[in-house]
């Protein structure tokens, strides 16, 4: 048996294509990651303004404050800033280059199944971020806020450092976030095949106790913030439950014409 190293190379010759522009797409990710982060950076400082603004407002006027205890901690503060801001900039190239990355080898259906929540991932995203931004944080804070005042003879005041502020703010505006993406996962299983609609209600209740569950893991520890994350879960589960309904109903109007078989990319057609 003769070793050839030529037919190894033959064999392997795809895979190296793929991973060659796998390679090609993760490098134009981090180079525009690291161009965004460069312009964020500049404006780091203003960024991080916008993010205080539920706090400030959340303080009676002219009493709020941020402090730091570290001489490095405002530096590393507007670093993270502007990694922040960078990713939320960059989402949708990066988003795109997945698309153009897996689209290919994808049938024609597949393809409509699967653009949809592509376009409605940075959109429900975005939402959830809204939703901890505008509504969330400033009834967190203010519930926060409420503590500060006498106790014991001694005066009892927040005093808020700048680097656990900015991790809260993302703890808030990612947990928001991501979470928004639950009905996305849901059909998803479903188009997949791997759950069906009757199984989704009866496991209705579990559900919404992992929900409760995970609303206290990525919420910080009150009441409150658990359940303004929670309660969009849950409609927002009923609304995954709502579209596989129309899915199903729809898949179940007889096709009146025969559909071509679709092929992938370089599949071998059927020999007559």
């Amino acid at each position: 048996m003769v070793f050839k190293v030529a037919d190894i190379d033959d064999s392997q010759a795809p895979l190296l294509d793929h991973l060659i522009e796998l390679r090609s797409r993760l490098l134009r990710c981090v180079v525009v990651l690291i161009l965004a982060f460069i312009g964020c950076f500049a404006f780091a400082d203003d960024i991080f303004g916008f993010l205080v603004r539920p706090l400030t407002a959340a303080f009676p006027a002219g009493e709020g404050k941020l402090i730091y205890t570290k001489l490095y901690e405002a530096f590393f503060v507007e670093v993270k800033v502007a990694l922040f801001a960078a990713f939320f900039l960059s989402f949708p190239f990066l988003a795109n280059q997945l698309w153009a990355f897996v689209a290919p080898g994808l049938y024609a259906r597949e393809k409509k199944a699967f653009l949809p929540f592509l376009l409605l991932t940075p959109v429900l995203f975005f939402a959830g971020a809204a939703l901890a931004y505008f509504i969330v944080m400033p009834t967190a804070f203010r519930f926060f806020l409420g503590f500060q005042g006498v106790t014991g003879g001694l005066q009892l005041e927040a005093l808020p450092g700048t680097g656990d502020y900015l991790g809260l703010v993302m703890q808030f505006i990612l947990a928001f976030g991501i979470s928004f993406l639950l009905p996305l996962l849901v059909v998803l299983l479903h188009v997949a095949g791997l759950v069906s609609r009757a199984q989704l209600v009866r496991a209705r209740r579990y559900v919404i106790v992992g929900m409760a569950v995970l609303a206290a893991i990525v919420t910080p520890p009150d009441v409150i913030s658990q359940l303004l994350l929670l309660v969009p879960l849950v409609l927002l589960y009923e609304s995954a439950l709502l579209v596989i309904w129309f899915r199903e109903r729809g898949q179940a109007e007889p096709d009146r014409e025969p559909q071509a078989q679709e092929t992938r990319p370089g599949d071998v057609p059927p020999v007559a």
